[in-house]
């Protein structure tokens, strides 16, 4: 038998130490966790999807109504700015009664700290938007051109 030791009291302060040591070391968040959460907050209307390759992120865009002309896209103290305006014909005698889409759509998110505007790409295809970001570092005030596929 020993005696002069509390086991009980050395298991609470092993796990004590235990406990701590693990909360406070939080895991590191994923580069694009503040993007994903973005995506998620956008309006019901707009549909998009968030890629990941190795060496770079893809950003693809539903927006009917598009085109390269009507799209611009920019970086901006490390958020990506999207500004697009749909264009469409209204057929002769015939107005809008219901319109679930707006003509504009003005996005801003934030970006991965990882992603470089070096070599990004934007590319516009029957409405659908696509936007490839490179992995690298962070870049501002530089425009993304958009080009008709």
């Amino acid at each position: 038998m020993v005696t002069g030791i509390d086991v009980v009291g050395i298991g609470r302060w092993l796990l004590a130490v235990r406990t701590t040591a693990f909360l406070a070391l939080p895991p590191e968040p994923a580069p694009m966790t503040a993007l994903r959460e973005a995506l998620t907050d956008l309006p019901e209307a707009v549909f998009a999807d968030l890629l990941e390759s190795e060496d770079a992120y893809l950003l693809v865009f539903d927006l009917p109504g598009t085109a390269a002309e009507t799209v611009d896209i920019r970086v901006d103290s490390g958020r990506l700015v999207v500004e697009a305006r749909r264009e469409k014909e209204v057929p002769a005698n015939f107005e809008y009664v219901a319109e679930e889409r707006s003509m504009f759509l003005d996005l801003e998110l934030p970006l991965p700290p990882d992603v470089t505007t070096e070599e990004a790409e934007a590319t516009v295809e029957r409405g659908i938007l696509e936007i490839r970001l490179p992995k690298s570092s962070v870049t501002s005030g530089e425009s993304i051109p958009v080009e008709d596929a």
